[in-house]
């Protein structure tokens, strides 16, 4: 019910602010509204590929509308949201209980709406073995123990290394086996040059960033183990494994609008959550949050005879 609301209140403001955009008003001064003016958002670096793809189509369509993405480790950029740089966020969890009482104290409730869904993903060398279990990457991730194979991370605050510390309640990371490459490809060519190493990145940024990868037939992604399945199997991430929630390490994009009005993060939450920007999810590889609708054309048979 408050999803429809939401959805029937975006839709009300849109037709208002289209109405304003035909009758040829183009007043510099005029104040954001859900489909014009200009709004910093905080993303997750780690889905900034896809959240690249919404804005240059929302932009395009919304041609007043400017949204300036501001990408950082989810560390930082949870930091930033809370020193008030933005007010709204993308991320691949909500905030913890603590991080949330800024906003309790100002008596700023948060509009939360699911986007997508990713994964955390690892990748090796083609000669190296194909299939991973996750306790294999905690044992690499705790350090308590040298390994013969390494983990590549992009950063330590990384959503991708919390996701894997909570998973494996490791209090912290250890440095022994852990690389750290700062950058994607820095990442694939590590792994490219070293079959030793597997790097960890997400699902979003592998299908984003191998499509251009020069070196990509030296790389492969990993087959993760779900031994939570009532026949335990090897499972490689694909919108299919991630429906059926085969893949065992899946994660929910978010976007989360702490703006106390119904400004422009109301539209572009509403474009990142209707079926054009699900669309979108869909053509990029990831699974969207809902199903985009499908378009079928009804002919009368009789008008063909």
């Amino acid at each position: 019910m408050v999803m429809n609301l939401f959805y029937r209140s975006v839709a009300i403001l849109s037709f208002v602010s289209l109405l304003f955009a035909c009758s040829g008003e183009n007043n510099k001064d005029k104040k954001e509204d859900i489909l014009s003016g200009e709004v910093a958002v905080l993303v997750d670096e780690t889905i900034l590929p896809i959240i690249e793809e919404q804005k240059e189509v929302f932009e395009s369509s919304y041609q007043q509308a400017k949204i300036n993405l501001l990408a950082k480790p989810e560390v930082n950029a949870v930091n930033s949201l809370l020193k008030g740089e933005a007010n709204i966020i993308l991320l691949t969890r909500e905030l913890t209980e603590e991080e949330n009482q800024s906003f309790v104290k100002r008596q700023i409730q948060p509009r939360i709406y699911g986007v997508a869904y990713d994964a955390v993903v690892f990748v090796a060398h083609v000669s190296a073995d194909s299939l991973i279990k996750v306790s294999e990457v905690m044992e690499i991730m705790s350090g308590e123990k040298k390994t013969e194979r390494k983990l590549a991370i992009d950063n330590p605050n990384s959503s991708l290394v919390r996701y894997l510390r909570d998973k494996g309640n490791l209090s912290k990371l250890g440095s022994t086996n852990i690389v750290v490459k700062g950058t994607v490809d820095s990442l694939l060519d590590a792994v490219g040059d070293n079959s030793n190493i597997i790097a960890m990145l997400s699902y979003n940024q592998y299908l984003s960033f191998t499509r251009l990868y020069a070196k990509k037939e030296k790389i492969r992604i990993l087959s993760v183990l779900n031994d939570t399945l009532a026949t335990p199997k090897y499972v490689k991430p694909s919108q299919t494994s991630l429906s059926t929630g085969e893949y065992p390490l899946k994660r929910e994009l978010k976007i989360l609008n702490y703006q106390p009005n119904m400004g422009l993060g109301m539209g572009f939450s509403a474009f990142l959550t209707g079926d054009r920007g699900q669309r979108i999810v869909l053509k990029s590889g990831l699974l969207p949050y809902t199903m985009p609708g499908r378009e079928i054309i009804i002919r009368d048979i009789n008008s063909l005879n």
